[in-house]
């Protein structure tokens, strides 16, 4: 504890701060932090947090201090800081996301954004190392360390290539608006990421909130993941077939599992619940009705997005897809859609916000009132797609 303490004092007086994350999560609700790398520009660190009883002075130091915090694709680092003090660092820096807004590629791993952006090869050869047991041999430890040992170089270089091409209040936006999400998923009871309910009616969508809801405070009290108390095919097929008799949920395939049998009448008392929702209480997925010209104004605009975003040199996965073109489409043609219609008011598309607007959304608005053209320039060119300024 006494080093622990030694390094956070150290800390306190560094700009930058570069870290990462060993950690195990299939055995156990919420993953197993194994270890904690750290990178300044005086020094490389390394926490073991299986050695030591608490952590949250590290933690503490994070999310106080006014230096930049530098991770790649940091979403389970800022879970780690939100349960241990619930709070994150002031100023955050994701070498993954500035990535995304300097070249084609999002996600990238991160020795392919090392190798493109500071001409590095992390060393590799321990990726499948159990992390929770002791001791950990030398090459362990020297390949944790590899995976902060390049943040800050990064992120010299991100904000250099952000800055140079106008972009870095795009990235922190961006930026923020990532953040707010991992923050709202801490508490978000996402019951409807439950896979094959998308054509269930209102009323088996209803058990299948409850099964969830279940699930969810079993697997936490049981501290296991959610899948293995309950799959998620085993919610769908409870929820179809609406019974809450405790015979006939054990006849079903996949509930003969000893844990499942003992469990069984509180699954029964879960479709009840679901079976007597009342009708206002009821979870409903929108059925969404296209018209044609929608349709083919989508397909002939989605290209669109893709030849802008090559030619910017920003990775088309981030700024969206060819739903976010059709859903900007159907906005400005008056039409509600699932991503635009909200508690019964329009929210504008992804497209036609911020940074999205700028780059491509204006475009396609600018297309729709014809007041630009897309035309051919050369077949076999791998942009052959050019916007013209109609006079």
């Amino acid at each position: 504890m006494k080093s622990l303490n030694e390094l956070c004092e150290r800390l306190k007086t560094a700009d930058l701060i570069g870290i990462d994350t060993e950690f195990v999560s299939e055995d156990t609700f919420y993953p197993v932090l194994c270890l904690i790398q750290i990178a300044t520009k005086d020094e490389l660190a390394v926490i073991d947090t299986i050695a030591l009883e608490d952590v949250q002075p590290f933690w503490k130091v994070l999310v106080e201090g006014d230096h930049v915090t530098i991770l790649h694709a940091g979403r389970e680092e800022l879970n780690f800081m939100l349960r241990a003090v619930d709070s994150v660092p002031k100023r955050l820096f994701d070498v993954q996301l500035a990535a995304g807004f300097c070249s084609n590629e999002f996600p990238s791993a991160y020795g392919s954004v090392v190798g493109k952006f500071v001409g590095h090869k992390p060393a590799k050869g321990e990726q499948r190392t159990d992390w929770r047991k002791r001791p950990l041999t030398a090459a362990q430890i020297n390949y944790a360390l590899e995976d902060v040992r390049y943040l800050l170089p990064l992120y010299h270089r991100l904000v250099e290539i952000l800055t140079e091409r106008e972009r870095l209040h795009w990235f922190e936006e961006e930026l923020e608006s990532w953040q707010d999400e991992v923050i709202a998923a801490q508490t978000r009871m996402d019951w409807r990421r439950v896979s094959g309910i998308g054509k269930l009616g209102s009323r088996n969508l209803a058990i299948v909130r409850e099964l969830w809801l279940w699930r969810y405070q079993e697997a936490q009290t049981r501290d296991v993941p959610q899948r293995r108390v309950l799959r998620d095919d085993l919610i769908v097929e409870l929820a179809k077939r609406k019974v809450s008799n405790r015979d006939q949920i054990l006849a079903i395939r996949g509930m003969e599992r000893s844990a499942i049998k003992r469990k069984a009448d509180e699954l029964a008392d879960c479709v009840r619940r679901g079976l007597e929702a009342p009708i206002k209480d009821e979870p409903k997925l929108r059925r969404r009705q296209v018209p044609s010209q929608l349709s083919l104004l989508g397909q002939f605009l989605a290209p669109a997005l893709g030849t802008i975003c090559r030619r910017a040199e920003i990775a088309a996965s981030m700024v969206g897809t060819a739903s976010s073109v059709r859903d900007l489409v159907a906005y400005r043609m008056g039409f509600a859609s699932d991503e635009t219609r909200r508690d019964g008011k329009d929210k504008l598309p992804v497209l036609a916000r911020g940074w999205r607007a700028e780059l491509v959304g204006n475009v396609i608005d600018d297309l729709l009132e014809g007041k630009k053209s897309i035309r051919i320039t050369n077949a076999k060119d791998s942009d052959p797609l050019v916007f013209d300024d109609v006079d």
